[in-house]
């Protein structure tokens, strides 16, 4: 298991170590001290690792993941997540703004709070925040479900295409186009899933949750290519 020293190997040294593995590797397991708030920590993954990082991140940390798992001991700066392809990330403190920002698939765990815009114009990924989520959160989301335990401030999922937006607490306001939705059991059970794969299922009754979503009126919907937005 190979112990990464930030406070005296390179950042640059340590992503490219991370980067030239190939996805048979043997090396699956990394730990990654003395982080010290760098940034692009771990960005662009393209194996099946697991990254443990013990002490907070700055901007774009496991920017670009695909298939592997960053877990991140403390709190996390602007677009962790970004652009997120596959695998996961779990964030144990708070995440800054645009967490999981555009993110194509996968799974952004975050158990503290996310600053604003998280989510922001998220196409597949899975997002679960314990806390509360800032202002312009999912932002023009297009697909994917973002899952908040506490509140939601202004402008929830402005001009929302077909993400689905669940929250246990208090929207403080809604965006353009986004409304609140009947919570049907098939809601339910997908956050019962999202939940379970996030590793904190039976903390909360997914029934506790209020859907939000698009009212379709901002953009031009056809049901029939409902799958392509």
């Amino acid at each position: 298991m190979p112990d990464v020293d930030l406070g005296v190997t390179p950042l640059r040294e340590l992503n490219g170590m991370l980067h030239q593995l190939p996805q048979d590797t043997n090396e699956t397991r990394w730990v990654v001290e003395n982080p010290e708030g760098r940034h692009a920590i771990a960005a662009g993954l393209d194996a099946p690792l697991t990254v443990e990082i013990n002490g907070p991140v700055g901007y774009y940390c496991a920017g670009m993941n695909k298939l592997a798992t960053v877990q991140i001991h403390g709190s996390a700066g602007v677009g962790v997540a970004e652009n997120m392809m596959s695998g996961f990330v779990h964030v144990s403190g708070d995440a800054s703004q645009a967490a999981g920002a555009t993110g194509r698939g996968g799974l952004l765990r975050v158990d503290g709070n996310a600053s604003s815009r998280c989510g922001i114009s998220m196409k597949g990924i899975d997002i679960v925040v314990k806390g509360s989520v800032g202002h312009m959160s999912a932002f023009m989301a297009q697909a994917g479900n973002l899952v908040v335990f506490g509140d939601a401030g202004d402008a929830l999922g402005d001009s929302i295409y077909e993400a689905l937006l669940f929250v246990r607490g208090t929207v403080k306001s809604l965006g353009a186009d986004c409304i609140e939705k009947e919570m049907q059991d098939e809601h339910k059970a997908a956050v019962h899933d999202i939940l379970t794969r996030a590793g904190i299922n039976g903390e909360i009754d997914p029934s506790e949750f209020k859907r939000y979503g698009s009212a379709r009126q901002l953009y031009n919907f056809n049901v029939d290519h409902a799958g392509a937005y």
